[in-house]
């Protein structure tokens, strides 16, 4: 099975999940994401497959989500408003994530990540 991989090249956090990866021989399809952010309908259904909840898919530690005071503002958002927002930029979404079939892992906890082997 083929995965694919969304990350930030520049994230170090996604480079040791490109290293994880590459070590476990896990074959996964790159794709960058700022420059092929992810649609709402995938989002979403992201979402649903990893169990999470919404909140957990943004990157609350970029500059994008300070700056526009979510921390404050996604408790009241409504979900299609939240997932319409997360789709307007890449940098809003936290990374990287990991589609494996079914399974969808978001942000890199070895631990998770093991269960793919």
């Amino acid at each position: 099975m083929k995965c694919i991989f969304v990350c930030y090249p520049k994230c170090t956090t996604c480079q040791k999940a490109r290293k994880w990866l590459d070590a476990n021989k896990i074959a996964y399809e790159e794709r960058h994401i700022k420059d092929d952010n992810p649609s709402a309908d995938e989002l979403n259904e992201w979402r649903l497959k990893s169990g999470l909840p919404l909140k957990k898919f943004f990157n609350t530690s970029g500059l994008i989500y300070k700056a526009l005071g979510l921390k404050e503002k996604l408790a009241t958002m409504p979900e299609a408003e939240q997932l319409d927002l997360l789709a307007t930029d890449g940098m809003l979404v936290k990374r990287p994530i990991l589609i494996a079939g079914d399974k969808v892992l978001v942000g890199f906890k070895e631990a998770e990540w093991e269960t793919l082997k």
